[in-house]
C-alpha cells in the first residue's frame, strides 16, 4: 500500500470495519458497522469522525502522516499523554492506538470527540487560564515514564528553532534581510537559554515538571459556557516548565495564526494573574514571572523560525498536507513589518 492510501476513506473505512481491537475498545460488536466521515486537517494528521451505534457517542480516527518531533511513533506518544492526562478532565480520552503502520501506511489512533467552539481572547482568557492550570497541575506519574522531559526546556527550544532556520537559511530564495533580523533575535534567546541555565546551576531554582502541550493555540481549546472546556490536539506534549505553555498561548505568533488578536503587555499580565490564581498553590510557582519572560521572548522565534522552514517546504511543493489559508500566514509571519513588531515587543524591551 503506498503511503498516499493512509488517507483514503474507502481503505479507512474497511480498516476500521474489520477491526475487532478497535470495536473492542470502544465497547462495540465486532460486526457492528461503523462509518467515517471527514472532520478536520492539520499539518500533520487527517481526522475522521464516527459514532459508536449503541448510543451515539463520537469518536474522531487520527491519521499520523509525520511528526514534529520526530518521532517513528508519533500517535503512540500522543495517545499515552492523553493516558496520562486523564485525571485532569480537560483532555480528550484515548481508546485506541496502532502504530504498526502495517495495514495502513500511517499511525491510527482513535480519541473520544469532545463539544465545544474555538477560544475567542476577547472573553475567554480567564477559561483558558483555569484549563491550563487543571493541566499542569495534573499528577505526573504517568507522564514520567513515556513523555519526553529535555532538561533545559528554553535551550531546547532554541536548538530546535536553529534546526528550521537552517532549512530556510539554506534556501536560494531566502530573503538575506529576514536571515540577519532573525540572526539578531538569536541572539537575544541564547541568552535568554543561558539565563535558564544559571539559575538552576546558581541558584538550585528549578521548575515545576508539568505535563505541558506546547501548541495552545486557539483552535485547540473547545470552550463550552455551560459546562466542561477542554485543550485537545496533543501532538506535541512534554514534560516541561508550565512557562513553556504559557509563553505559547500568548505571544502574537500563536494569538495572531488564526485570529489577528495582538495581546499587549497588559492583557498579558492580567492572564498571568488569573492563572496563578486558578492553580490556586497545586505546584510551586515561585518565579514563574521571571520565566514567562523568557519564554515569551524564545516562543516568538520558535513561531517565525517555524514558519521559515515551512515556508520553503509551501513554495517548493514538498508538504504532505497543504492548507492555503496557512502559506497565506506563513508568508506574513516570514516579513520584515512583522518581525519587527514582534522585536519592538519582546526583544527591544529586554533590559
Amino acid at each position: 500500500m503506498k503511503p498516499t492510501d493512509a488517507c483514503d476513506i474507502t481503505i479507512l473505512q474497511r480498516y476500521v470495519n474489520n477491526n475487532a481491537a478497535l470495536h473492542t475498545a470502544i465497547g462495540e460488536p465486532e460486526s457492528t458497522p461503523l462509518t467515517l466521515s471527514p472532520f478536520a486537517q492539520g499539518e500533520y494528521n487527517v481526522n475522521y469522525l464516527f459514532e459508536r451505534p449503541s448510543d451515539g457517542k463520537r469518536f474522531l480516527l487520527r491519521v499520523n502522516l509525520g511528526s514534529q518531533m520526530h518521532l517513528k511513533q508519533q500517535i503512540t506518544y500522543e495517545m499515552n499523554a492523553l493516558g496520562a492526562l486523564r485525571e485532569s478532565g480537560r483532555a480528550p480520552r484515548a481508546y485506541y492506538v496502532d502504530d504498526t503502520k502495517q495495514r495502513i501506511p500511517a499511525g491510527i489512533g482513535v480519541e473520544e470527540w469532545l463539544p465545544g467552539r474555538p477560544l475567542r481572547y476577547e472573553t475567554d482568557l480567564a477559561v483558558a487560564a483555569r484549563i491550563l492550570a487543571d493541566i499542569h497541575a495534573t499528577p505526573t506519574d504517568k507522564a514520567r515514564t513515556c513523555l519526553i522531559a529535555p532538561p533545559h526546556p528554553l535551550s531546547a527550544i532554541v536548538a530546535e528553532c536553529e534546526q528550521m532556520f537552517c532549512t530556510y537559511r539554506a534556501w536560494s530564495n531566502a530573503d538575506e534581510h529576514v536571515v540577519q533580523k532573525v540572526d539578531r533575535m538569536f541572539e537575544t534567546a541564547r541568552e535568554c537559554a543561558c539565563i535558564e541555565v544559571e539559575r538552576e546551576c546558581e541558584r538550585g531554582d528549578n521548575f515545576p515538571r508539568c505535563i505541558v502541550n506546547t501548541e495552545v493555540n486557539s483552535g485547540n481549546f473547545l470552550i463550552n459556557d455551560d459546562g466542561t472546556s477542554y485543550l485537545i490536539d496533543w501532538e506535541k506534549p512534554l514534560l516541561s516548565d508550565p512557562a513553556q505553555d504559557l509563553g505559547h498561548f500568548l505571544v502574537p505568533t500563536t494569538t495572531y495564526w488564526k485570529t489577528d488578536t495582538w495581546l499587549d503587555d497588559a492583557a498579558i499580565s492580567r492572564f498571568l494573574d488569573e492563572y496563578l490564581l486558578a492553580v490556586g498553590g497545586r505546584f510551586d510557582t515561585r518565579g514563574l514571572r521571571e520565566r514567562l519572560n523568557d519564554y515569551l521572548t524564545v516562543t516568538c522565534l520558535r513561531g517565525i523560525t517555524w514558519c521559515a522552514m515551512a515556508y520553503t517546504e509551501y513554495a517548493e511543493d514538498d508538504r504532505a498536507l497543504s492548507n492555503a489559508d496557512t502559506f497565506e500566514k506563513i508568508q506574513e509571519y516570514v516579513s520584515i513589518p512583522f518581525i519587527d513588531r514582534i522585536c519592538k515587543q519582546f526583544y527591544d524591551t529586554r533590559s
